[in-house]
């Protein structure tokens, strides 16, 4: 069955502020959380180095540290604290952020995720793993959890790019990524993509690529991500010998422009760019100062007139 659906939304782009306010009827919080796991790129099942670009922390720097030792319930707690003075009476996602987080015995997992979920003041649960980590098991009980409560799964794809992939380390196909994608679909509520920008070798043209595909593929939301050197990355070292440049902020504000504006109205956009930890960062550096970025793709946005979804059709057919 097809229906003709538009999805009209204020401002330039679907917003995840937009989204949590019709979804969840008011402002949510993200508490961002250690689930204690690693990662097949790093315990030795495809390598033991990880992702050219990914820190010591699994890109988790900013979540509430546990490392297997810290319930769930008790980093909730730490996070909620920690935000105090800004929330009252908050509604919350508890975002299990480092590593790969669907990474571990299904007992474990569900064990982990329950603690979560069932917490009276979350409202949703979102997990980031990798698409070549989401076994039958696992699929099953994030089925049964999203009966409970919202389940939102982060896949990392980053490219479509095979020469790409393969030079971040990447470690799984586009394919991978497309079935994870329908295997979720009608299991969980919410799908997430990340896509990074600027990685090297890629032109304005293949980025965009990347987030058609994703957009084809059936995501329901994505991450737009600038690429970051960080201390201590493989990355690092590559750009240390000139290997790549890194974009510049015009460049960045130019290359998101063309990304949402081929991307459907209906994808929420939850990240415009990124910060990454400001100790590990190298490059590049204007990334560090992050309300000037976030003006100036506003105004970039503004000023030639960007709006999600622009270069594409209006409406789109749901099956």
């Amino acid at each position: 069955m097809t229906a003709e659906m538009s999805f009209p939304y204020t401002g330039r782009y679907y917003s995840l502020n937009q989204y949590l306010r019709q979804t969840f009827g008011r402002k949510v919080y993200k508490l961002a959380l250690d689930g204690g796991m690693t990662c097949p790129n790093r315990d030795g099942t495809l390598d033991t180095r990880g992702c050219i670009f990914c820190s010591s922390g699994g890109s988790g720097e900013f979540a509430q540290k546990g490392s297997g030792t810290v319930s769930a319930a008790e980093q909730l707690h730490q996070a909620k604290e920690r935000v105090s003075r800004k929330i009252s009476d908050g509604a919350y996602i508890a975002y299990f952020q480092s590593f790969t987080n669907t990474y571990a015995p299904v007992e474990y997992l569900e064990t982990l995720f329950t603690s979560a979920i069932c917490q009276p003041d979350i409202v949703a649960l979102s997990i980031a793993t990798r698409p070549d980590c989401l076994p039958p098991e696992v699929l099953d009980l994030l089925e049964r959890l999203n009966r409970i409560k919202p389940v939102w799964i982060e896949l990392g794809l980053q490219t479509i790019h095979p020469a790409t992939a393969a030079y971040i380390r990447r470690g799984y196909t586009l394919d991978c990524y497309r079935h994870a994608v329908g295997a979720l679909r009608g299991r969980v509520s919410h799908i997430i993509t990340h896509v990074i920008l600027g990685l090297p070798g890629e032109t304005p043209d293949d980025m965009v690529q990347t987030v058609r595909c994703a957009a084809e593929t059936g995501t329901n939301g994505i991450k737009l991500q600038l690429l970051h050197v960080l201390k201590g990355t493989d990355l690092a070292a590559d750009y240390e010998k000139g290997l790549f440049p890194v974009l510049t902020l015009e460049e960045y504000c130019a290359i998101l422009g063309r990304c949402l504006q081929a991307l459907p109205p209906h994808i929420v956009i939850h990240r415009l760019t990124g910060d990454g930890p400001k100790k590990l960062l190298i490059a590049p550096e204007w990334s560090g100062d992050k309300k000037r970025v976030l003006n100036t793709i506003t105004g970039y946005l503004e000023k030639h007139d960007i709006r999600q979804g622009s270069a594409c059709r209006t409406s789109i057919t749901v099956i």
